[in-house]
């Protein structure tokens, strides 16, 4: 079988117990992935941690987060966080930034009005900081008095920690392409989704005078594999109702059908119970889980997964939902 992209990349939430998944991260090395990216979204699992775990049992596969957010960390923790995974990790950790989500944020009292203000602060000050800049910085949401990453009994080193942002709408995205080392894409949305997020990363590019083509372009992709069909959709379909249900930013992305989405919703509220998703699920037809994500056989995997690269993605980032993760691994090996 031929893989459909030379590059390749593994995507982990909280399905797996993290040692499971120090595991999978050793075979996706193995097998050539460049890169595993760590959630953090819902309060399951932070990332970082994670991130820590994977490296310490790797040698050269990139580490990801996808993503943390602009708020629940200050600028000087982010970066000094991040400047830590590098000394554990040199050369191999990339931030993955995002704006969070409601109504998640609201329920922990965090109002995230002027996300694009605070994301545009925020990487500027983080970037200076892991370049070993002292900042001074005066802004909306970010004020910095002469702050600098206090190194004392380790030499002072700029930190190659290339910036990711993860964006979901256009405004978000046009500010990936002036600002950003790359952009995350989401996942949960159809390979159409991302001719519209091209030409915005595209515009936001110009802005800097640089090229659509200077952006790495890493996309997350649900990967629902089985040799039982149906088995695969089935898993697909409940991740998928529980986001299109609680997650709004992402049913406004995902070219579903409004009156499906309103009909989820109304059954669905944040946080939802197993079961409640379940019963949800029934709403959603074969032909959407088809439409956002990567589900069925082997074949059928592989054969999607090359839609989002033919579409703009540049690295697929991989959520295995199958129980056997080896063999979704085996089957997105790069060859040689």
């Amino acid at each position: 079988m031929t893989a459909p992209t030379e590059r390749v990349a593994l995507y982990l939430q909280d399905k797996h117990p993290i040692r499971d998944g120090m595991r999978y991260v050793q075979e996706a090395e193995s097998r050539g992935f460049e890169a595993v990216w760590q959630a953090e979204s819902r309060l399951v699992r932070e990332a970082t941690v994670p991130l820590a775990a994977f490296g310490a049992v790797t040698e050269r596969i990139k580490l990801g987060s996808g993503v943390v957010n602009t708020w629940t960390r200050n600028p000087a923790l982010l970066a000094s966080t991040f400047a830590t995974l590098d000394d554990l990790a040199p050369g191999r950790v990339l931030l993955g930034i995002g704006a969070w989500w409601d109504p998640l944020a609201a329920k922990v009292g965090i109002d995230r009005s002027r996300p694009i203000g605070a994301m545009r602060e925020t990487i500027t000050v983080v970037r200076a900081l892991l370049a070993d800049e002292t900042v001074t910085f005066e802004g909306r949401h970010v004020q910095f008095d002469g702050v600098e990453l206090d190194y004392v009994h380790q030499p002072r080193r700029p930190k190659d920690v290339p910036i990711y942002l993860g964006a979901t709408g256009m405004q978000m995205m046009e500010l990936a392409g002036e600002l950003a080392d790359g952009v995350l894409l989401n996942y949960l949305v159809s390979p159409a989704y991302n001719a519209r997020a091209m030409e915005h990363l595209a515009i936001g590019a110009e802005r800097a005078s640089r090229r659509l083509e200077d952006l790495d372009r890493p996309q997350l992709i649900i990967c629902s594999m089985s040799e039982d069909r149906d088995e695969a959709l089935d898993a697909a379909r409940l991740l998928i109702t529980q986001y299109l249900g609680q997650q709004p930013h992402l049913m406004q992305a995902s070219g579903v059908p409004q009156d499906l989405l309103d009909e989820i919703g109304r059954e669905l509220k944040w946080p939802a119970t197993a079961e409640q998703v379940a019963a949800a699920s029934r709403l959603v037809p074969d032909e959407l889980v088809q439409l956002l994500a990567a589900a069925g056989t082997a074949e059928e995997c592989r054969a999607k997964v090359a839609e989002y690269v033919e579409a703009g993605c540049t690295c697929p980032v991989l959520y295995p939902l199958g129980p056997d993760v080896p063999a979704m691994i085996d089957a997105f090996a790069p060859e040689g």
